[in-house]
């Protein structure tokens, strides 16, 4: 009778431990898992956001199913003050590879990568609303675009890669904002996800979310090393990995801050094979840690904006600087980043005019 005891009690342990792994919350330590995403890769891009089954319940909620993964990065995109949420999914059994710090991941074919536009308090009931998900999806042949724009009732969002205007009135830190926010076309969202000729994904790096996040299940650990528990990355050294600042911690050394701002906002164009790259700098973390040339310091202006601008960047004279101006204008033809706002960022205008205001370099 102990023996039967003893067996039942080892047998329950171990299915115990086989439900846990396979069927855990999504944000569990797992590694193998059978996700009820809609994986069909040839028939990829869906008409709309609901037929990928990436999320329970109602589709507002982003309430992810097993495998798709919430991210973080340690500093964004301005995008009119639009909120974002992050996923990462991929098909069972297969992993991203580390490249180098300041390198997007190589993702596996059927990779995934989603991300939701949305605002709070949304005037004048105060609501949320989502503006539009977008994918981008690795096939065989390279990554695809598809953008789901969310209809009135927030229940649906349907592809469209036309492009359109969305009208949006809210409270950010109880200030009345309203943008005629831009939801892209196809080949506005080439313009910055392109390396050469070839699309590509743009935040996914090891600088970019070599940081703690909090989970839905309340477990806190490090992005990279929570992607490698989930078997999504293939193991590699984190501990020496050169990381991003979140720019907006005033306690950050305000250099950092600037080129970690800078690296999220415009590197994307202002780097070598990019959109931007004509121009004479360059703007990543990485090509910024050594160089005063690529930040623009004492650069003569390749353009004739305004005549009181002596340097990109005129060390201890925002007001003389090309990047303090751009930054500041709503201009269709001086406006920097070119594409994805129609408002000013504020805060981010005050770090960059800080940190210009900081350079003691004497410009010849």
């Amino acid at each position: 009778m102990k023996n039967i005891l003893a067996i039942r009690f080892v047998f329950l342990i171990f299915l115990t431990a086989l439900i846990s792994c396979s069927h855990d919350d999504p944000h569990g330590e797992y590694v193998s898992y059978e996700s009820p995403v809609n994986y069909d890769l040839e028939a990829f891009p869906y008409e709309k956001l609901s037929d990928y089954n990436f999320f329970k319940g109602d589709l507002q909620n982003q309430d992810p199913v097993i495998g798709v993964v919430p991210y973080k990065p340690i500093s964004s995109l301005f995008t009119d003050y639009a909120k974002k949420m992050r996923f990462i999914w991929m098909p069972e059994n297969s992993s991203a590879n580390f490249v180098s710090d300041y390198e997007v991941f190589d993702f596996p074919v059927g990779t995934i990568l989603i991300k939701s536009f949305y605002y709070d308090h949304v005037l004048p009931s105060g609501v949320t609303k989502f503006i539009e998900t977008r994918l981008l999806i690795k096939k065989p042949t390279g990554w695809i675009f598809s953008d789901y724009v969310w209809n009135e009732d927030q229940t649906e969002a349907v592809l469209d890669t036309s492009g359109s205007f969305v009208s949006v009135s809210f409270l950010e830190a109880g200030i009345t904002k309203t943008t005629n926010y831009r939801i892209p076309s196809v080949s506005e969202c080439m313009t910055c996800h392109k390396v050469g000729n070839i699309a590509s994904p743009i935040g996914v790096k090891p600088q970019n979310i070599n940081s703690n996040y909090t989970y839905p299940s309340g477990d806190v650990k490090n992005q990279l090393q929570k992607l490698q528990e989930l078997g999504y990355l293939r193991s590699f050294n984190t501990s020496s990995i050169s990381t991003v600042v979140d720019w907006k911690d005033s306690s950050k050394d305000l250099s950092l801050r600037a080129r970690s701002y800078l690296d999220a906002n415009c590197a994307h164009c202002h780097s070598d094979d990019t959109h931007c790259s004509y121009r004479p700098i360059r703007l990543s973390f990485h090509d910024t840690e050594y160089s005063s040339t690529n930040l623009g310091l004492c650069v003569l202006p390749d353009e004739d904006i305004d005549a009181s601008l002596t340097h990109i960047v005129s060390p201890g004279r925002f007001e003389r600087s090309v990047l303090s101006y751009r930054m500041n204008s709503t201009e269709e033809s001086i406006k920097m980043p070119l594409i994805g706002r129609n408002l000013v960022d504020e805060s981010a205008v005050s770090l960059i005019n800080e940190w210009i205001d900081s350079l003691t370099e004497i410009c010849e």
